[in-house]
C-alpha cells in the first residue's frame, strides 16, 4: 500500500517537472552562430546547418550579440510555445531580438 501511495503521489511531479521538447535549431544564414545553453551545451551552428536538441521547459538559450562572446543576450526560454519536433530558425530569431534591443 505504501508503494502504491508513493507512486501515485510522485507520478504527477515526475511527469510535469521534467517536460522536455525536442527541437531542431536551424541556421539559415551564411555565418556561424555560437549559442550558449547553460548546463546542456554550447553549440556553434555552422552556416546552413541543423542541430537537434532536447531541452527541458524553463531552459534558457543565449546568443552572442554580433558574435561577441562578452555580450550575450537571452534568445528564448523553452516552454509550451514550442511544439515537439519544431524547427527554429535561429538566425531569424536573432534578427528579431537584435531589432528589439535597438528599440530599447
Amino acid at each position: 500500500m505504501k508503494y502504491l501511495l508513493s507512486t501515485i503521489l510522485f507520478l504527477p511531479f515526475a511527469l510535469f517537472s521534467q517536460q522536455t521538447v525536442h527541437l531542431t535549431l536551424h541556421n539559415g544564414s551564411l555565418k556561424s552562430i555560437p549559442l550558449e545553453i547553460p548546463g546542456v551545451m554550447n553549440p556553434n551552428l555552422n552556416p546552413l546547418s541543423n542541430s537537434g536538441v532536447g531541452l527541458a521547459y524553463g531552459q534558457e538559450v543565449f546568443y552572442f550579440i554580433n558574435g561577441d562572446k562578452r555580450k550575450k543576450a537571452l534568445l528564448f526560454v523553452v516552454g509550451d510555445q514550442f511544439k515537439e519536433g519544431e524547427v527554429l530558425e535561429i538566425n531569424q530569431l536573432i534578427d528579431i531580438k537584435n531589432k528589439a534591443l535597438k528599440n530599447l
